[in-house]
């Protein structure tokens, strides 16, 4: 029992359920449900979110395995530093979970695998070479998060050539948690805290932009309110006091709040259904972040 829990603690179950929401995020951005109200057709959804947590999954565990001999000093309470599972029985574990999301993605449509192709390779990227880059890391992990929206884009395979460029959103946001999270272990830097602040609401402004412009402002307002409430409270402290312990409060704020982002992005396009059911996935995450580590 106890080696199990390891394995679930590779796979960060709260931000695999993140990983969920960008899906679902995308899938209302093409459209898909607004135009298949009448007739939903559940099994395309449900591949697509089988394809994420495999591939968040994977790119989590690769995380840990190379950064082993890192963790070893900083975090050795982690299943592979610890000893309770082997670099190599993880490799194996995280490999299986990377072939699940690609082949999921497969079995839907040759577009959907190839992103799920593209999410793999960046994660492996980024977890070999890039995560210690301080420009071109937090840059390759918001790829990762903005491939992933696409991925849900993917359900209407022509749609990716429309909205490709909306990946740039997550890219930032995502892109200034991984800079906070430099600070997670030693203390933090304040001038990378109000950067991160700037990026935030260079993110909240845009979703704005594209509500105005779908005329759906109201309800996308009502998501956007809680998801500024929950990223800036932590962030606000670490900046006040930019202690390790505060900086990681910011960044786990930060991952589950993507929920509440993807909910807006569900509203401002005017599918409030889905955008209710991403919503519904904030307990659930905040449930697992109190069991399992976020970051």
């Amino acid at each position: 029992m106890k080696k199990f829990i390891g394995y679930i603690q590779l796979m960060r179950p709260a931000n695999v359920v993140t990983s969920v929401a960008d899906v679902l995020a995308g899938i209302a951005i093409s459209g898909y449900v607004l135009m298949h109200s009448g007739n939903l057709q559940l099994l395309p959804i449900i591949l697509l979110c089988i394809s994420t947590i495999g591939l968040y999954s994977g790119g989590i565990i690769f995380n840990d395995v190379f950064d082993a001999e890192l963790d070893k000093k900083e975090r050795p309470e982690r299943a592979i530093p610890s000893g309770l599972i082997s670099k190599r029985e993880a490799s194996i574990f995280g490999a299986v979970f990377f072939f699940i999301g690609v082949v999921a993605a497969a079995i839907y449509n040759p577009i959907s695998q190839h992103v799920a192709v593209a999410i793999m390779i960046a994660c492996l990227i980024y977890n070999r070479f890039l995560k210690h880059s301080a420009i071109f890391g937090p840059l390759n992990m918001g790829l990762c998060r903005g491939l992933n929206l696409l991925l849900g884009v993917s359900i209407i395979p022509e749609f990716v050539q429309v909205w490709w460029y909306l990946a740039m959103i997550p890219i930032v946001y995502i892109a200034a948690i991984t800079m906070i999270s430099r600070g997670e272990v030693h203390g933090g830097s304040k001038k990378t805290l109000y950067f991160a602040a700037l990026l935030y609401l260079l993110v909240i402004g845009s979703v704005i932009a594209f509500a105005a412009i779908n005329t759906q402002l109201p309800l996308t307002i009502a998501f956007l309110v809680p998801f500024s409430v929950m990223i800036f409270m932590p962030l606000f402290k670490a900046i006040q006091n930019p202690e390790g312990r505060n900086i990681g409060k910011a960044v786990k704020a930060g991952v589950i709040a993507l929920i509440l982002l993807n909910a807006a992005w569900a509203a401002s396009f005017g599918a409030w259904q889905l955008a209710i059911i991403i919503v519904i996935l904030l307990p659930l995450s905040l449930g697992l972040s109190k069991a399992f580590a976020v970051t």
